[in-house]
């Protein structure tokens, strides 16, 4: 029975042509049917489980953890595996749109259809987005699953060696007649401290709905029952007589035991002390997480621009606070027929924009050398000029000396010329004063 519903799971499988594409031809997966390790038997005999008892899933992106926990006899969970989670794709924060590379956060069912035995990721199940909760409010993708090569495009990726023990609990499950397994997908372990660090976040009032379901879980150990009314999860509900959950709808009239009432209030009271005690502690920051639809919807749109093999940046783009978008500038390309052309197409493109840029530099050198040279000619032309000039000042500096110096070689016969004045006075005087005295 087993074999036909994994089968089933394969047809699912290859029809799926987005999220985590993993259809395979594999003929032969005894992968697929490795028993569990002796000292995981052991450890669960330990907590009184059975090998086919029934099984649930946790996952915590921030922690980076897959649980797995079992039915004991008594009907309560206990956890008997956990896994480091090689990969998840996208950041803390639902799953939008198709090509967000969002790793879904939700509560999910898995059934044995959705398990392949024949993966191309070693082996996987798929999670079942979108479930009701994500229909109702507009979210699409497909393909969403666990499973192993480490390699992830918004799944939650393990090892192979993991993927075969996490697979192996589900196929034991389901032969033991389990007929659906839940898995419970959150951002991060919703304690107190998390909660008051991420209070600020766009996605806070989802995360604060998870927690419902994450608590209803931490005080019964038991899968609550999940229903969606008015677009939102509900937990451990019943619906009065004749009435049903419709995920679009109003809610009905529910009721809830009283025992569970109690123990829930006693758990919240708890929290909530706890909760405002770490609003006042000093606490780690908060790791990046989603900006709603809008960054959802531009990364998709460069996962289908990758898929065609355009060239874009290698890393998703990240929308920032102030609405701004940061890409990285290192760039990549899916090798494909349509990622070679464009290729060639960039080569060529930046072959003319090397040799435009050649064409300007060689004609700046050009302008520069010559004017250069005119300024070495100009430069020259005035070095002559004065050379010239000098020549001719010193042929004319000789006459300008022979003027300069008559008038001191002339004194001479001026004091010859004064000097025969003053005697021929001096001759006149005395014939004179000989005329008066006679002599």
């Amino acid at each position: 029975m087993f074999a036909k519903l994994a089968r089933t799971g394969v047809l699912a499988a290859s029809i799926a042509v987005a999220g985590c594409n993993d259809s395979s031809m594999k003929d032969f997966a005894p992968e697929a049917n490795k028993p569990l390790p002796d000292k995981i038997l052991a450890d669960m005999r330990a907590k009184g489980m059975v090998r086919t008892s029934s099984v649930m899933a946790r996952i915590f992106k921030e922690e980076g953890k897959l649980e797995i926990w079992k039915a004991k006899t008594n009907g309560r969970y206990d956890m008997v595996a956990s896994y480091d989670i090689c990969k998840w794709s996208g950041k803390l924060g639902p799953k939008y749109t198709e090509g967000d590379r969002q790793a879904p956060e939700g509560f999910y069912t898995v059934r044995p259809s959705q398990m392949n035995p024949r993966s191309n990721y070693h082996l996987s199940f798929n999670i079942g987005f979108p479930n009701a909760y994500d229909r109702a409010n507009g979210r699409t993708g497909q393909n969403l699953m666990v499973h192993g090569a480490c390699s992830s495009s918004g799944c939650y990726s393990m090892t192979d060696a993991q993927i075969e023990q996490i697979y192996a609990f589900g196929r034991d499950a389901f032969q033991g007649g389990q007929t659906e397994f839940q898995i419970q997908a959150f951002p991060f372990r919703m304690t107190a401290a998390n909660m008051a660090r991420y209070r600020s976040d766009p996605n806070y009032e989802f995360w604060k709905m998870l927690k419902v379901g994450y608590d209803n879980f931490e005080v019964t150990k038991v899968p609550p029952k999940v229903d969606v009314c008015e677009k939102r999860y509900v937990f451990n509900q019943v619906a009065a007589d004749g009435q049903t959950f419709n995920p679009t709808g109003p809610c009905p009239a529910t009721t809830q035991p009283d025992s569970l009432k109690s123990a829930y209030n006693a758990y919240q009271s708890t929290y909530d002390a706890a909760f405002n005690s770490a609003l006042k502690a000093s606490v780690p920051p908060p790791k990046p997480t989603i900006a709603g639809i809008k960054e959802a919807s531009i990364v998709s749109d460069w996962s289908k621009r990758r898929a065609r093999g355009e060239r874009v940046p290698i890393d998703p783009p990240s929308l920032n606070t102030d609405g701004s978008v940061t890409e990285t500038a290192r760039m990549g390309r899916i090798d494909s027929p349509a990622g070679r052309k464009m290729a060639a197409l960039d080569a060529e493109k930046a072959a003319k924009q090397k040799a435009e840029e050649q064409r300007l530099a060689a004609i700046e050198a050009a302008k520069q050398a010559k004017a250069q040279a005119l300024a070495e000619k100009e430069a020259a032309k005035a070095q002559a000029v004065a050379a010239k000039e000098a020549a001719k000042a010193a042929k004319e500096a000789p006459v300008a000396t022979a003027t300069i110096a008559a008038p001191t070689e002339a004194a001479p016969a001026a004091e010859t010329q004064a000097a025969s004045a003053d005697e021929s006075r001096v001759t006149k005087l005395k014939n004179k004063l000989l005329g008066m005295f006679g002599g």
